[in-house]
């Protein structure tokens, strides 16, 4: 009885292994039969170097990593020469399109990138990240712009040459600790800044950039002021010209600012005083800039008018501009506006010397210059000087 039994358990485990088997080929063949963008998928969630080795399984799958739609390079485990190699094959041999590329390593690759960049050009990614930290920084080649369906860029230790039909970047991300000047000259829908030891910004919006549609004042949603300045808390210089007022008065422009910009000491603005939140986004940052020195603003028409100054005017009575010594105002046209912002200036600033005025306006400056010279103001010193 005892061998029958012993006889009886091989046998049933030689039958779970025959059907183990089975139902592994049965797998396999399914496995094997998926279209090629699915197993292109399906590998595109394994490391490259596995997904290269499928290719060993059978005939079927011999050519199936050249189908992955995402492809991410990581030089770590790998001798310097052996990823070189991987990565031409990678970006040589792929059939379709490649719609996320992401390449990191710690080893030098200078002389390969811009092989690479002009390889990945050609497969129309939507999305592509460079992280490549050794040595210099790495000069990525214009051609990655040429990229139409390219969304989404990343790219650390690099720099970049845009070409002259590149048509920009719909929204800008900054993250940069260590950056102490910046220039911004565009187009954007979005701009994210982080740069809490940036000394000097000068940010130029296109006039034609598509804004985002405004929102209520006391809306707190979706504050510009707050996502594009709030990180600036060394800030000395501020240049804000193009339509950038404008983007930033787009959002709530009455809450508290995160930082107080106390190392602020000159604002450079273009701004529409036909558009009142413009002018209350000014006055947001200047309450916000209690060590401000030196103000220069220059005023450009709109063809529509802001009817809501007198809700406006409620939030921007009182304020104090302890520090500022001289203002000056561009473009001038003597517009009720414009007089009323040289008024609030004359009356918040104690220290105040000077303002002067560049009159642009096409109408009689008689009774404009008559106005002006009336204004109340709180230095003794203060003198508006205009000019023609």
């Amino acid at each position: 009885m005892l061998q029958q039994f012993y006889l009886d358990s091989e046998a049933m485990s030689t039958c779970k292994k025959t059907r183990a088997e089975a139902t592994s080929v049965v797998s396999s063949d399914r496995l094997s039969s998926l279209p090629p963008k699915i197993k292109g998928n399906v590998l595109s969630r394994l490391d490259v170097r596995e997904a290269v080795g499928t290719s060993t399984l059978s005939s079927t799958w011999r050519d199936a990593w050249t189908d992955m739609p995402k492809i991410s390079l990581r030089d770590r485990n790998f001798m310097r020469t052996r990823f070189v190699t991987l990565v031409d094959m990678v970006l040589a041999l792929q059939k379709g399109t490649i719609e996320e590329f992401d390449i990191s390593g710690k080893k030098s690759y200078h002389d390969e990138l811009a092989r690479w960049m002009l390889m990945l050009s050609r497969r129309s990614p939507r999305s592509v990240t460079i992280k490549l930290n050794s040595g210099p920084r790495y000069k990525i080649s214009s051609c990655l712009f040429s990229i139409g369906d390219l969304k989404f860029l990343q790219l650390e230790n690099c720099i970049i040459s845009l070409p002259r039909a590149f048509q920009g970047i719909n929204r800008l991300n900054i993250q940069a600790p260590k950056l102490e000047y910046l220039n911004v000259y565009g187009d954007f829908e979005d701009i994210n800044l982080e740069a809490p030891n940036l000394k000097v910004a000068i940010l130029y919006l296109g006039h034609q950039a598509k804004l985002y549609q405004s929102v209520p004042i006391g809306y707190d949603k979706e504050n510009h002021v707050k996502k594009s300045l709030g990180s600036l808390s060394e800030i000395k210089t501020l240049g804000i010209t193009g339509s950038f007022m404008k983007y930033l008065s787009k959002g709530c422009i009455l809450t508290k600012l995160p930082v107080v910009f106390t190392r602020l000491e000159d604002i450079y603005l273009t701004i529409c005083f036909w558009d009142q939140r413009q002018v209350l986004t000014a006055y947001s940052l200047f309450q916000n800039a209690p060590n401000l020195k030196k103000l220069a603003v220059w005023s450009y028409p709109s063809s529509t008018w802001d009817q809501c100054q007198a809700r406006i005017l409620e939030h921007t009575l009182q304020m104090q501009m302890d520090h500022l010594v001289t203002a000056s105002v561009g473009c001038f046209r003597g517009l009720d506006n414009e007089v009323d912002f040289v008024a609030k200036l004359l009356s918040w600033a104690p220290a105040l010397e000077e303002v002067k005025i560049e009159w642009k306006g096409e109408t009689d400056c008689i009774m404009v210059l008559a106005k002006l010279l009336a204004l109340p103001r709180v230095s003794a010193r203060a003198k508006v000087i205009v000019s023609f």
